[in-house]
């Protein structure tokens, strides 16, 4: 299992977007980050998934097992990013595709069924709504066997009932993995999260969570209570911001 230490600044450009950034993420649990938007969650996730873009770490990003992470993640984007001429399987299976090995499509299938999509295997992701679309690009995030998983508002798209089916298929599938989820929903880090971070300008602070083992019960007392204290905190200064 690999764990994660990121720390240091990151820049944008020749701007600052986040000062002393301090995230240690263990190995085979789940890391959330929060915070608004333009703060630099996704940033972060494109920084450890190794993907290029026009920001700079004045820091580090090393996994504690000393070996490098090119190759060992697998990130999940905002947009589904699927491929608009294939068939759901064949973008499920993608990632074998592109690797030279054979793909395995009966487990592809079976994925597709976990997420709700049993009978539409042979439609192309236009024949299918926002939602839908989500659900084959996480299929084909659960189908790789990486050992850091990057879930940029992998739910975002669902109603609220396939949401929490879909939080609980991941932690059920992603069980050992280290993940990494961004989201801008208080419930779904305090569901799913071990560690989960609130990002600002000057850091991430770290942040209480109830001491049930995740996937936590969204009806318990201790979730509900903390979901709300999460809520105030995001709240209440984008409200004053807005003259509240």
């Amino acid at each position: 299992m690999t764990a994660l230490h990121l720390h240091g600044d990151l820049w944008i450009g020749g701007a600052p977007l986040i000062r002393n950034l301090a995230l240690d993420m263990l190995a085979g649990q789940w890391s959330c980050l929060l915070g608004p938007s333009g703060v630099g969650k996704s940033t972060i996730a494109r920084l450890i998934a190794g993907l290029p873009g026009p920001y700079r770490l004045d820091g580090v990003l090393t996994s504690l097992d000393a070996a490098p992470l090119l190759g060992r993640v697998a990130m999940m984007a905002q947009d589904a990013q699927l491929l608009p001429w294939a068939d759901l399987v064949r973008n499920v299976t993608i990632g074998a595709r592109l690797r030279g090995a054979r793909p395995d499509t009966v487990r592809a299938r079976t994925l597709l069924a976990a997420v709700g999509l049993a009978g539409l295997e042979a439609r192309r992701p236009a024949e299918l709504s926002g939602g839908q679309c989500q659900r084959v690009a996480l299929a084909r995030i659960l189908i790789e066997d990486c050992p850091v998983v990057v879930l940029d508002e992998p739910f975002s798209a669902l109603d609220t009932v396939t949401r929490l089916a879909m939080q609980d298929l991941a932690a059920r599938v992603l069980t050992g993995r280290t993940v990494i989820v961004i989201t801008h929903d208080p419930l779904e880090a305090i569901r799913l999260s071990d560690r989960a971070w609130l990002l600002g300008a000057d850091g991430a602070e770290r942040l209480e969570l109830p001491a049930a083992a995740t996937p936590r019960d969204y009806r318990a007392v201790d979730t509900l209570a903390a979901q709300a204290a999460l809520l105030t905190r995001l709240f209440e200064p984008q409200h004053a911001q807005c003259g509240g």
